[in-house]
């Protein structure tokens, strides 16, 4: 049994997030320039416009009124229309390629740790940080370990507080934050 997520604080974004993988799989989405808390948000303010939550009924959206519903205030992201996008992108490949079932990303085939992360990178806004990130979530906090994940997750597999990955609450999330300072820093030091 996986514990509850935490990653916004708010216990009924986060419940959305528990209760839905796809909704886990958007949270990471839209984690980027924006704080985790917000980015993991958002799901549920689509759930809130949207009044439901449903990977078929994003992805066959209307475009322009799914942009108007995550531009509503408060946005779901700072950058709501190329974020729109992406999400309504991620939701249709999901349908027309695991019917609607974001889960057999890492199911379909009894598949091990670098056929699930080359299955993440596929899709739509999803790079290999992002995909390796969002495989460690699902290894530390979903209880999905196939053969060789933390390896494919690469430095996110480790008991580091690096990502999202990481934080199971408000003070975990303060650890993770101190390491990503400490690395830009170092970074901004080596130039």
């Amino acid at each position: 049994m996986t514990s509850r997520l935490w990653m916004t604080g708010d216990e009924a974004a986060d419940r959305l997030l528990d209760d839905d993988p796809f909704a886990l799989l958007v949270g990471m989405l839209l984690d980027q320039q924006v704080a985790m808390e917000t980015a993991f948000a958002g799901p549920a303010k689509i759930a809130d416009r949207m009044g439901g939550w449903d990977v078929h009924r994003i992805a066959e959206a209307d475009p322009d009124d799914f942009t108007a519903l995550c531009a509503t205030p408060p946005a779901v992201h700072r950058y709501p229309g190329s974020m729109a996008g992406r999400i309504q992108a991620v939701a249709r490949a999901v349908v027309e390629q695991y019917d609607g079932d974001v889960t057999r990303l890492w199911t379909d085939g009894d598949p091990d740790g670098p056929t699930v992360l080359r299955r993440l990178k596929a899709l739509p806004g999803f790079g290999d940080q992002k995909a390796r990130i969002f495989l460690a979530l699902l290894g530390k906090q979903r209880g999905v370990q196939p053969a060789g994940w933390r390896e494919a997750a690469g430095a996110y597999g480790d008991d580091e507080f690096r990502s999202i990955a990481d934080v199971r609450d408000a003070g975990s999330l303060g650890k993770v934050r101190e390491t990503k300072r400490a690395a830009k820093a170092a970074a901004k030091a080596a130039r």
